[in-house]
């Protein structure tokens, strides 16, 4: 993510060189917006933020700390711009003891000097204003090498003021070549200087002796009156006044100065605690202001103050700032609490949860608050996610199980429910649509709505949580300064210790998520203990296909959006097995609901042939399979990490009976429309193409069709279904990646092949059976013997009649469909040849004349049929010549011959059919 500013920049700082605590002024470009926003500033790798003072984006003042290296950048990070660069360096000095007329290139405050501890100025001690020259001699500095005198003098110091002063060290370093009597001299010069000590008392005593000489002149006075009186008793009486006198002369001054001196001293008491007061105000002040910052919630500004006052008066004595101090340390743990608060509030934003963590880690909380807010924000996905289940399974129990899906938020996933109805939707041609309503398609069933919030749910929260852990783990929670990189490296321990933990906490979002779907979509594959917990759905009718495609796709974003985030494999891999059981869940319901569908197709056929004997039922059965397929390819098709839904051969198995029971299904139902008596056809439902051309024909042809032709279309269908239908069919299901489609496609055929020869035996018994039934009659009609009849004069009419009705049974066949012609007529003429056989057969004798008319009508059956005669038919009518007398003259064989052209040119017309046939047969 782009920075809002530009990281900041040093281009100057003036001076570039000093000892430590010099005052510096930094210049550069980008140095922050405010206080506030500055976060950082080091020199030589010190960190100077204590004393810096903002005063513009483009300049800082701050004081240089004691750091260690010699020569360093000038580094300053802001929040808006983070850690910057600097284009100068700043050179570090060691610093030397300056006296007070020594020459110096900087400045030295003589009156004052810069406390360390409390950024303000006070006056120095009065030890530290002696004289730099205590010897009050010159100073001849001398030439040794300062290396050599540290190690001549270790641990000893050349200052007159240290406690480790060495009068040695001091002497050669300042007055290696001063002389004897020049010593002499300074030796007079430290005595004055120590008897000046005494000057303070003698000061105040000579202030006063106007005072003592005119009392002692008073006494004297008094004396020599005494004396020239005599009297000793009146010098004790006046000595006796005298000392009353003073006495109260004593009392008097003490009684008008005491008022004078309180009021001195109670000034000075008062002067003395207002410079306390004003010289430690930050401290005082405090805890009123760290109230107010927290109130306003500049966090920032009492985390710098606590950081201030804890260094400056942490390990205090004083009485009272350690009791202001503790108040402050009061406040600091309220503001510590309040803060854990929030960082464990939910919900949070992951910024939020960082910025409370860093200000934890600064004020030195207990305990690890990045982890306990990790805890927090995984307990409080998991609750969200079973408050989720919870309201859907309350409002499903009080309300329909359908629910619009329009309130559903869009912002995570492109809108499923547009590219649901466009490629999940089956449309199986005009006679094929069903009668519900197509609202269904902008309204989800509950569990399908509940899917896509929990899923949304979790992509929304879960990276945040992911997030939240990578900061943990790489310190990124706090702060890249020199004072944090502690705090970084416990905390990448902390992280490495509880990797096994988080783990644990991502298996178990994941398994409460996977669970969750199971609960309510695959119900039986949870444990008899889970159903309660990931449960309680009603499951009125289990979800169809196309709304498990739905949810296929929904968990397979999620999936993707989850392995964005880089998270381990193996953690997503239990939801790589949910949506293998959601694809083989699937296709199970979807072949299901197919066989059902496949099943109402009996209602749908119209009964109109086309040019080729077929009906639309097998292009329906086709359309239904294969759009139905279609709707499964996103379902079939793997996507990175997913295994093939045909890996476990027990899902092989069942899509394979599946599929077997589908092509059953409609064998059935191709049987059961063959079967169904004249009066249980339904019309009512019938649906005809208005475009076709033959409209009204058709509803005639159908509304009149018998069971024999309903037969031969159904023969017709057979014919087609195991040249073309069944053959794409396996062919599409090889496309698709369905395994055991040799067997799928054997069982069907066999299936297949026993309807039609059932159903090709039942048209056969239908129409054969009269015609061999009504050749015995005619033969012997009007007492008709072989051993005793007339010349043959032609082919009787009995046989006439049995050729009608073969005739009248092709042109059924042929007006249904051409193809079914051969192998009708083929088995027509057996089931006749082998009765005309069997009827020659059983004759005892035959006359000439008998002999010659049997033989006769065979031959004239026989050349009739001869192009759908078969190895069968061909042997039945040689069978039947074989009962025969042979002929004996050529007179017989030429009247033989003679009456069967007769009866080929008196029947040409009837005859045609055969002849047409027979190129339609070469033909095929």
């Amino acid at each position: 993510m782009s920075r809002a500013r530009q990281p900041p920049l040093v281009t100057g700082i003036s001076p570039n060189e000093g000892i430590s605590w010099t005052k510096v002024t930094i210049r550069g470009e980008n140095l922050g917006t405010g206080p506030t926003d500055l976060i950082g500033l080091t020199i030589c790798g010190h960190n100077c933020l204590l004393t810096a003072e903002w005063m513009s984006a483009s300049k800082i003042v701050c004081r240089v700390g004691q750091a260690k290296n010699d020569k360093g950048d000038i580094i300053v990070t802001t929040k808006s711009g983070g850690k910057g660069t600097s284009t100068v360096s700043f050179k570090l000095l060691k610093p030397e003891k300056i006296g007070i007329l020594d020459q110096s290139a900087v400045w030295v405050d003589e009156m004052n000097y810069y406390d360390m501890r409390t950024d303000r100025n006070k006056g120095i001690p009065p030890l530290s204003l002696r004289p730099a020259n205590p010897l009050g001699i010159e100073i001849d500095k001398g030439r040794f090498p300062q290396k050599d005198l540290e190690t001549l003098f270790p641990g000893m110091s050349a200052d007159f003021t240290s406690e480790n002063f060495s009068a040695a060290w001091y002497l050669i370093e300042n007055h290696s070549t001063t002389s004897f009597d020049q010593l002499k001299t300074a030796v007079v010069n430290l005595k004055k200087q120590a008897n000046k000590k005494n000057e303070g008392s003698l000061a105040y005593v000579k202030g006063g002796l106007s005072t003592f000489f005119e009392a002692q002149d008073a006494l004297s006075a008094i004396h020599q009156k005494l004396e020239a009186d005599g009297t000793e008793k009146v010098e004790g009486s006046m000595t006796q006044k005298l000392e009353n006198v003073l006495n109260r002369a004593s009392n008097t001054a003490d009684t008008l100065f005491q008022e004078v001196l309180g009021r001195k001293d109670k000034a000075d008491s008062t002067r003395n605690a207002l410079n306390v007061l004003q010289r430690f105000k930050f401290l005082f002040n405090l805890p009123l202001n760290i109230e107010r910052n927290i109130q306003k919630g500049d966090y920032d500004v009492v985390i710098n103050d606590y950081e201030k006052a804890k260094s400056l008066f942490g390990k205090t004595e004083v009485q009272v700032f350690k009791k202001y101090y503790a108040e402050v340390e009061t406040r600091i743990e309220a503001l510590r609490e309040l803060l854990l608060d929030k960082l464990l509030e939910t919900p949070s934003t992951l910024h939020d949860q960082k910025r409370y963590i860093r200000y934890l880690s600064d004020l030195h909380a207990p305990g690890d608050p990045a982890w306990q807010c990790i805890g927090a924000q995984h307990q409080w996905i998991l609750q969200l996610m079973h408050n989720c289940k919870e309201s859907y399974v309350k409002e499903q129990k009080g309300k329909d199980i359908f629910f619009p899906m329009l309130d559903l938020d869009s912002d995570v996933r492109p809108p499923p429910i547009g590219h649901l109805s466009q490629t999940a939707s089956l449309k199986r041609g005009s006679s094929f649509q069903s009668g519900r309503d197509d609202a269904w398609r902008y309204k989800a069933p509950q569990q399908v709505v509940f899917v896509e919030k929990l899923t949304k749910l979790v992509v929304s929260q879960l990276p945040n949580f992911w997030k939240l852990w990578i900061s943990y783990v790489n310190g990124s929670l706090f702060s890249e300064t020199a004072e944090k990189s502690g705090q970084m490296e416990r905390s990448k321990k902390n992280a490495r210790q509880r990797q096994n933990d988080f783990k644990k906490m991502i298996q178990e979002v994941m398994h409460s998520l996977v669970k969750l779907i199971r609960g309510a979509l695959l119900p039986f594959s949870l444990r008899e203990g889970e159903s309660r917990q990931y449960g309680g759905w009603e499951m009125k009718s289990e979800l169809s296909g196309q709304w498990l495609t739905h949810v296929i796709q929904t968990v397979r974003l999620s999936s993707e959006s989850l392995t964005a985030l880089e998270i381990p494999n193996d953690m997503l891999q239990i939801i790589q097995d949910l949506i293998l059981d959601l694809r083989v869940r699937c296709i199970i319901v979807t072949l299901q609901h197919t066989a059902e569908d496949i099943k109402r197709l009996a209602e749908k056929e119209d009964w109109v042939v086309d040019n080729e004997g077929l009906t639309s039922l097998p292009s329906q059965f086709e359309q239904c399979i294969i759009h139905s397929l279609q709707s499964l390819k996103t379902v079939l098709d793997c996507k990175p990490g997913e295994a093939s839904v045909f890996q476990q051969q027990k899902t092989q198995e069942d899509v394979c009976q599946l599929s077997i029971g589908i092509m059953q299904v409609f064998i059935d139902c191709l049987e059961q429309l063959s079967t169904k008596p004249d009066g249980d056809i339904d019309t009512a439902h019938l649906s005809v193409d208005v475009s076709s051309p033959d409209l009204f024909g058709s509803i005639h042809e159908d509304s009149s069709l018998s069971s024999e032709q309903r037969l031969l279309i159904a023969l017709s269908n057979c014919r087609y279904l195991e040249r073309h239908t069944f053959l794409n069919i396996a062919e599409h299901f090889e496309k698709h990646g369905f395994q055991g489609v040799e067997k799928i496609t054997q069982v069907s055929m066999e299936s297949l092949k026993e309807l039609d020869q059932r159903l090709f035996e039942m048209y056969i018994e239908f129409k054969a059976d009269p015609i061999v039934g009504s050749l015995e009659p005619g033969i012997y009609a009007g007492y008709f013997d072989w051993k005793d009849c007339l010349v043959p004069a032609g082919v009787r009419n009995y046989l006439k009649e049995a050729l009608v009705n073969i005739i009248a049974v092709h042109a059924e066949v042929f007006t249904i469909s051409k193809d079914l012609v051969p192998r009708v007529m083929s088995r027509v003429v057996e089931a006749v040849s082998e009765e005309l056989s069997r009827l020659m057969q059983c004759v005892s004798s035959f006359s000439k004349n008998g002999a010659l008319q049997a033989r006769l009508e065979i031959c004239a059956l026989r050349d009739t049929v001869a192009i759908y005669l078969t190895p069968e038919s061909n042997s039945s009518f040689k069978q039947a010549l074989e009962a025969l007398p042979q002929l004996s003259s050529g007179t017989d064989k030429k009247l033989l011959e003679e009456l069967l052209n007769k009866f080929k040119s008196s029947m040409h017309l009837q005859l045609t059919c055969f002849q047409a046939s027979s190129s339609a047969m070469m033909k095929t």
